[in-house]
């Protein structure tokens, strides 16, 4: 057995030496990409000591891009994409070329030619697939249309990079750089420059469509076929597998035989995925492998870096930086404000993509190889990209402290907005809340129930437990983020409140100080506890039920103030022996007490 193992070696470093930066930049309430980007600086080949082989690594985050674009598709549909093409498609391409001239600008200034400036302009236009989906996810706002708006953002840009990978080394002559660029580009996107620029581009495109029309045509039929088959083995292992080979499966044979990138083609399948009712079961499979992986891509990020270029390129990091932090989201806050959006929506997509990131950095290197970019730039794309990473958190962190003053200044201008009802009633002759609203109110309306109860999530124990209230005439609303839920609520005539019920302003919508009951059917417990802590917060005498999966999980809950605790593991052990004993049975001792079931 060999005894030089770099892919082992890589993985061990780059996961060992993460999860140890990433504790401590947690420990002191700093995001933990950043110990992630540190461990990959410190095992990278500008520092001394332990070097991991960057090729491996690359392609190991790769497959961390891969997961993660397909745990997109999953919370995604078609409808839910082309919903928001009127605004992603025009604002990214304006912001693609505004961040584009700002490059094209800098470069200018430090005496590149007018390929390099196209390059490193274009490298700073596009977004981290990462950086950006890892702060959705982060805020539950995937399902949201602020969120489906920046992941169809995100597709128009990665669209844009491919055809941009396919042009380069067709125009590279023209742009003073080499012509024999065919082997910097993998698979089918290589293309010979004979067929001219309008053919290049019509290649694409229609490569583009036939693996869209593969995946509408021919994926919604396999895809979900697969799953069923398999999950009717019973087989949780096969399962797993068949989610992960159809991801990395068809991210693959859609970058060799389409030339769509591997992202594109991985978030199409989950998006076909999604269509099937065991997508959630999938996303679960999926959820530890993706978060390994994407640790992996930041690392390999950080190995790319060279920490003394900060000294070296002091003022163009810091020009680059600007370019990417304010530039863009300059231009992105007043694209979706022109476009009549919210406030709050502006300042959203204006910090998800104040970032670069992978498509930033094969930019780059292409535009090495094709003599149209300096090294300098491809050193100022990195840096660009490790600081804007890093800074991305404290975006949020800025437009949440900025949200309030500017809500404030625009209300002084707005027209006054006459309350009206908002949502279906609970109850026959109920309305169901009345609020004032102006346009760009960030907060959902506040509900006029009182002696109500606050059911958090309707998943498959939030929806029985819904369905018995209903049928009980019992007033009740839900506080619920996936959007297709909302949906199905909102036809059962059952008031929602849209959001995260973790956030204050989410959960002050549902009245917690007039309520009577809240009961908790999200699995997750942490979440759950901070839940407990604003209820009592807000109103010491509610009776909170929530849910739990161990001891551990009944007694943190408790701790908190809840005051029944359902564990599921125990109610079923219950269920079994009643209907053997004939009577109920007491467990254990602990169980028989009133406020643990």
């Amino acid at each position: 057995m060999p005894h030089d193992t770099p892919l082992i070696a890589t993985i061990v470093a780059g996961l060992g030496l993460a999860f140890v930066f990433g504790a401590l930049a947690n420990r002191f309430r700093i995001p933990p990409l950043v110990g992630y980007l540190v461990a990959g600086v410190l095992v990278g080949p500008n520092t001394p000591g332990f070097v991991a082989d960057a090729g491996l690594a690359n392609e190991l985050a790769e497959i961390g891009v891969i997961l993660l674009m397909f745990g997109v598709g999953l919370h995604f549909s078609l409808k839910d994409l082309l919903s928001v093409r009127a605004i992603a498609v025009p604002g990214a391409i304006v912001q693609i070329g505004f961040a584009t001239a700002l490059g094209a600008g800098l470069s200018w200034m430090l005496g590149w030619s007018m390929g390099a400036g196209l390059v490193f302009g274009l490298a700073l236009s596009v977004a981290s697939t990462v950086v950006l989906l890892r702060a959705l996810q982060e805020r539950r706002m995937i399902e949201t249309e602020r969120g489906r708006i920046a992941v169809g953002w995100l597709i128009v840009e990665d669209l844009a990079m491919v055809l941009a990978l396919v042009l380069l080394p067709a125009l590279a002559g023209v742009l003073g750089g080499q012509e024999q660029a065919g082997a910097h580009a993998s698979g089918l996107l290589s293309l010979p420059a004979s067929y001219g620029i309008w053919g290049v581009v019509g290649i694409t495109l229609a490569k583009v469509a036939a693996f869209v029309v593969v995946m509408l045509v021919v994926g919604r039929r396999v895809i979900p076929w697969i799953l069923h088959y398999v999950a009717h083995t019973g087989s949780r292992e096969l399962f797993r597998l068949a989610v992960l080979a159809i991801a990395l499966g068809v991210a693959f044979g859609a970058a060799k035989l389409f030339g769509v990138s591997l992202a594109l083609g991985a978030f199409f399948a989950g998006m076909i995925m999604s269509e099937s009712e065991l997508s959630h079961r999938a996303a679960e499979e999926s959820l530890p492998l993706r978060d390994a992986f994407s640790v992996l891509f930041f690392v390999s990020v950080g190995m790319l870096f060279d920490p003394f270029s900060l000294i070296s390129n002091g003022w163009p990091i810091l020009a680059t930086l600007a370019i990417i932090i304010i530039g863009k989201s300059l231009a992105a806050f007043v694209i979706v404000i022109a476009f009549g959006y919210p406030l709050a929506t502006a300042l959203m997509i204006s910090a998800s993509l104040a970032q670069i990131g992978e498509f930033s950095f094969i930019l780059a290197e292409l535009g090495v190889g094709l003599k149209l970019l300096p090294e300098q730039g491809r050193d100022l794309i990195l840096a660009g990209a490790i600081l804007s990473i890093v800074l991305n958190p404290l975006m949020f962190l800025a437009i949440d402290w900025m949200k309030p003053w500017l809500e404030r200044r625009a209300a002084r201008t707005a027209a006054p907005v006459e309350a009206k009802p908002v949502g279906p009633a609970t109850e026959p002759g109920q309305v169901a809340s009345v609020a004032v609203s102006a346009k760009g109110e960030d907060g959902p309306p506040r509900t006029s129930l009182t002696n109500h109860a606050i059911l958090i999530g309707y998943g498959r124990v939030g929806s029985l437990v819904g369905a018995a209230l209903k049928e009980a005439a019992l007033p009740f609303l839900v506080i619920e983020d996936a959007d297709k839920t909302l949906a199905r609520l909102k036809a059962d005539g059952i008031e929602t409140v849209s959001g995260n019920a973790a956030n204050a302003e989410v959960f002050a919508a549902a009245n917690p100080e007039g309520a009577k009951r809240l009961i908790l059917a999200i699995p997750n417990a942490f979440e759950a506890g901070q839940i407990v802590l604003r209820a009592r917060a807000a109103n010491p005498g509610i009776n909170v039920i929530a849910r739990a999966h161990s001891d551990a999980e009944v007694e943190h809950l408790k701790g908190l103030g809840a005051d029944t605790v359902i564990m599921g593991e125990r109610e079923i052990a219950r269920g079994i022996v009643e209907e053997v004993m004939g009577h109920k049975p007491a467990l254990r001792p602990e169980a028989a007490e009133p406020s643990v079931a």
